[in-house]
């Protein structure tokens, strides 16, 4: 950082200061301005994190939060990549806003979609799903906690399981499975096996150590350990699903939706992911619907004007399970 761009930060300091929060937010705007159309891009971001992290930090979320969505404008112009300085920035200025101002959520959203335009992850940066996942979950937002926690780092599983285990106990004891299925079912419809399971056993682990008095069964066999919770159907059908999904045999899929066919049904919540899981681990198409008419046509005018045919399945192949990192 040069001497002239840190003494025009030390001077914009002193006006926040002194409470000068409007002339000081203009200021700054002005004078990124001038450096971003020099395309002098570091000094542009070094001006406005500072200028932003202190007027958050003076409790001005408008102005601060106005600054924070310059800045990912012109790390986007700039064509900057989220490195850990990138983000770090972007992370500090995010731990800063109050959780009632409404430029978060926008803040939140040009981020994301930043590191989804320039970084390695179509769904956007793990790290900055992680943190505002989490600033979610502290504030008891469960909705946007989960979506973005299940786009997060590994470190994300676990709270989400322990975030859906806080809901769950707002709740009757029996809809646990029902709070543990939607630390789960993301997961798994996202591909991450890995994930899904950290987030079962978090979840599992936080029931049986509250409940002294819940019933468990347990189950040895070579490579893997299931409990079983006789009062609970639903969440033994969760623990045999992730099995199922690391077999990977259609066969056993089926019969697992089979036997416990009427707890799903009573639930009434599963239907849509099961098919859904069922035709992207399994290879079991989706029923599609159908027009008629246009079958109908397509038969007469050698296919034009027919439906078009059911997109071919994609499975998706895991390891053994000896071979899955879940530490």
């Amino acid at each position: 950082m040069g001497s002239k761009i840190e003494k025009t930060i030390a001077r914009l300091q002193s006006r926040i200061e002194e409470g000068q929060f409007y002339e000081a937010h203009q200021q700054l705007r002005v004078v990124s301005a001038r450096y971003v159309k020099q395309e002098n891009w570091s000094a542009a971001i070094d001006i406005l994190f500072s200028g932003a992290k202190s007027l958050l930090e003076a409790g001005q979320g408008g102005s601060g939060g106005d600054l924070c969505l310059i800045l990912v404008d012109v790390y986007g112009k700039s064509g900057a990549l989220p490195d850990s300085e990138n983000k770090g920035k972007l992370l500090t200025l995010l731990r800063l806003f109050d959780p009632e101002e409404p430029s978060r959520k926008k803040f939140i959203t040009v981020m994301i979609e930043w590191s989804m335009k320039y970084g390695d992850f179509p769904a956007g940066d793990p790290e900055l799903h992680h943190v505002a996942g989490l600033l979610y979950a502290e504030e008891h937002d469960a909705y946007e906690a989960e979506r973005h926690l299940v786009l997060g780092t590994k470190d994300s599983a676990e709270v989400l399981a322990h975030l859906e285990y806080e809901w769950y106990q707002e709740d009757d004891s029996h809809t646990a499975p029902l709070y543990a299925a939607r630390a789960v079912i993301p997961y798994l419809l996202l591909g991450n096996l890995r994930d899904a399971n950290r987030s079962f056993q978090s979840f599992t682990n936080r029931l049986r150590k509250s409940n002294a008095s819940l019933a468990i069964q347990e189950i040895n066999s070579v490579g893997h350990d299931l409990r079983l919770y006789p009062s609970l159907p639903l969440l033994n059908f969760l623990g045999l699903l992730l099995l199922t999904v690391q077999d990977g045999r259609a066969e056993l899929y089926r019969e697992l939706k089979t036997h416990y066919s009427s707890h799903l049904r009573e639930a009434g919540i599963l239907s849509d992911s099961l098919e859904q899981i069922g035709e992207t681990y399994f290879g079991i198409q989706i029923p599609r619907q159908t027009n008629p008419l246009l079958d109908m046509m397509g038969s007469l005018f050698g296919g034009a004007g027919s439906s078009a045919p059911p997109a071919k399945s994609k499975r998706v192949q895991f390891p053994d399970a000896h071979q899955m990192d879940l530490d």
